[in-house]
């Protein structure tokens, strides 16, 4: 990290019980969590908002992680390819098939309604002044209500701001996400080199 955040160890408060539901949830205090530390103000407002954020999503879980490594693979954010390619192994069943969604979703064997949430997430992440109309009538063409649009764009937007945060801070990647597949981690290091 490049600035001054809260150890766990010197957490109280707010930070402390941030920290100890983090633990609780995936067995350690992640560097996503400890960056908002440098203004502690602002971890509870971040976590309540990304609480919310993926509660009321209206997609599902593996939505978010697709929807989040193609937005990572542009931003670009090893961080959280990192995170979420590990995620989605199981949610697509294996290596191979996370690998292919991230060298090009468009020919990995995904159904069409993923194809165009994917090329609309991509778009909002690479190009958003250039989303039309068009765009957003390709994907209720192929069954997304309003709802899951604004949720694609949630999701694809809020992993733009907080994958370049934790770069400007520099978090590192915890070995726990990292693959010990050469390939695998050489895909996933989209950006900052671990």
């Amino acid at each position: 990290m490049f600035l001054q955040t809260i150890e766990e160890e010197d957490a109280t408060g707010k930070v402390a019980g941030i920290y100890e539901k983090q633990r609780a949830q995936v067995g350690f205090v992640m560097e996503a969590a400890k960056c908002f530390t440098a203004r502690p103000d602002l971890l509870p407002i971040y976590t309540e908002f990304s609480d919310r954020l993926r509660a009321g999503f209206s997609l599902g879980l593996r939505e978010w992680r697709l929807i989040t490594l193609i937005a990572a693979k542009h931003i670009p954010s090893t961080y959280c390819s990192h995170v979420y390619g590990k995620q989605l192994i199981e949610d697509l069943g294996s290596k191979e098939a996370v690998l292919a969604v991230q060298r090009d979703f468009r020919t990995a064997g995904l159904s069409d309604k993923d194809v165009a949430m994917l090329a609309y997430a991509e778009k909002v992440a690479r190009d958003a002044p250039h989303i039309t109309g068009i765009d957003i009538e390709r994907l209720r063409r192929v069954g997304f209500s309003d709802q899951q649009i604004c949720d694609i764009a949630l999701c694809a937007s809020f992993r733009c701001f907080v994958s370049r945060f934790f770069d400007a801070m520099g978090a590192g990647t915890e070995a726990v996400f990292i693959d010990e597949d050469v390939e695998f981690r050489s895909a996933m290091s989209v950006g900052r080199p671990l």
